[in-house]
This record gives C-alpha cells, structure tokens and sequence, in this order.
C-alpha cells in the first residue's frame, strides 16, 4: 500500500513539470464511456436507441464507434443493448490499442492477455469477423470470462487458450500482436479513493516491469519480420513503459509513430505515446513495434 502523499511524490520525480495537471486528472471521476458493437448493430441504429432512451452521448475523439454517455454503469448494464451485446462497456484509452495494430494487413493476430476481451472483440469487430486470432489468458477464471465475452459480443474464429503468453511454442508466427500487458494501473488510480491506494505498491510495480519484459520479448519472437505489433498498459510510469522497451530496443527495432489526437505527457523516447489521465481519459500507454527482419 502507498499513501497519497508518497503516491503523489511518485508521479512528482516522474513528471515534474506536469505532476500537477496529472494528479489533478487522477482525481476527478471519469465519464463512462462505451463501444457500439458493430458485428451485431450498426451505429445509427444503436445512437437512435439511446436517443429513444433518452440517454445523452457524446462521440469520442477515437473512432466512430466510441461514445462517452451520461447513464452509470449499472444504467448501460440494465439496458437489452447490453444483454444482447450491442454495446460494451469499455474506457476510450482502453479502445486505443486496436486502432493502431495493421489488422487490415494481417491474417494471424495474437492478443497475448486477453481477458476480459474487449479489446480482443474490437479487433475482431475492425476485422469484420474474418480474422484468425490466437487469444491467451493464464488464469482460469479470467479464461472463462473472456470466452463468455467473445460469445456474447458474436466473436468468431477466436482460438482461447487457458496458457501463459511466456511459453507459447516458439514455432508461432503472427502478422501482428496485441500485448496490452499486466501492469501496476498507476493510470487508472483515483487518489482520493483509499481501495485504489491500497492495491498500488512500488513493489507491484517493479513485479509488473519484470513480466513485461518477458512478455515482450516472447512478442518480438513470434513476430514475423517485417511486421509490427501494438505494446500498451494502463502505467504512466516509465518503469512499465519506456524502461521495458528499452530492454529490447536494438538496430532490428523501429517504433513507428501514430497519430494519437489526445493529451500526452512528456516521453524520454521518440514514437511513445503516454495519455495524460483526465475526466475522459485513463492514463495510458502505447507503442507500435516494427521488427525489421
């Protein structure tokens, strides 16, 4: 557990020119936000069904399918749009990661953790159905939940694997990869909320740096050369972020830059993309890795 003050300090030494727009982002409550599930509704129909509702909506800076709404959560939960999985309660930093993988390009694409699925169904939802995707959970519980999800969203041709990404067969090959890796969560935290606080530790942490980096590098080897892969968390902190790409940048690396309409923060590394944590948005991380050969 870490106390305000200390967490505070934290993001101090990690942004001091920007630590106080950042903790003032952290605590504010942050609009819901949800994704029109378009393999099963269109978006016309699905914004004419809130407007009957009388539910406001107010489209995203992100994609056409990307709402922030003015109901609560358990309000869209109560609603058949979401039984009948028309919608999916996701936040936008969260819907990011997808956008910016070449799924239009690929074929083979791996989601390395995948559950809940959200972003595995938005994958598939840009790629009409018609992928091959190899989706990896190493816990069981979270597995069965993220077959429910691809279910209920209309998923097909989804390959769920009960497997930590670490020992996948280094026989695989993907056109493209999804690692949206276990993290501290230091940018979804609210400050004035003690459960969040309670959950942090540098610890944590310094256990999640660890994991990335053998996911990452378990990524880059099932690549295939000359393709490119999406690395996010839900970290603003360089330890989960830069730090880990640095453990695998070499002269057969490229980050490739992406046209991410949102506040950033400050990055010690060209073509990284740190979201500023505000009403709308996480604090999110994202890098596009090219392995040239």
């Amino acid at each position: 557990m870490i106390s305000r003050e200390e967490y505070i300090e934290l993001i101090k030494n990690e942004y001091p020119n920007d630590y106080l727009e950042i903790i003032d982002g952290l605590s504010k409550k942050r609009s819901n936000a949800l994704r029109i599930n378009t393999l099963k509704i269109t978006t016309s129909d699905a914004l004419k069904r809130l407007d009957d509702l009388n539910i406001k909506y107010y489209k995203s800076d992100i994609s056409d399918f990307s709402y922030l709404v003015s109901a609560t959560n358990k309000e869209l939960m109560d609603l058949e749009m979401f039984k009948n999985g028309e919608i999916y309660l996701q936040s936008l930093s969260s819907q990011l990661p997808p956008l910016f993988l070449d799924i239009e390009e690929s074929q083979d694409i791996l989601d390395m953790c995948a559950a809940p699925g959200g972003k595995t169904s938005e994958i598939q939802m840009l790629g009409g159905n018609k992928k091959s995707i190899m989706a990896l959970e190493a816990d069981s519980i979270r597995c069965e939940r993220l077959k429910y999800n691809l279910e209920h969203l209309g998923c097909r041709n989804i390959n769920v694997m009960k497997k930590d990404s670490r020992t996948l067969d280094s026989f695989f090959r993907f056109d493209t990869i999804l690692l949206d890796a276990p993290c501290s969560g230091s940018g979804t935290i609210n400050i004035l909320n003690e459960k969040d606080l309670k959950a942090f530790s540098i610890k944590l942490v310094e256990n999640s740096a660890r994991l990335q980096k053998s996911l990452l590098k378990k990524a880059l080897e099932v690549l295939k050369p000359g393709h490119s892969m999406i690395y996010s968390t839900c970290s603003i902190l360089k330890m989960e972020n830069e730090d880990v790409l640095k453990s695998v940048l070499n002269k057969n690396i490229e980050l490739l830059p992406l046209d991410i309409n949102v506040e950033l923060l400050p990055q010690s590394i060209p073509n990284t993309y740190t979201i500023k944590p505000s009403d709308k948005y996480e604090g999110f991380f994202i890098a596009k890795i090219k392995k040239i050969r």
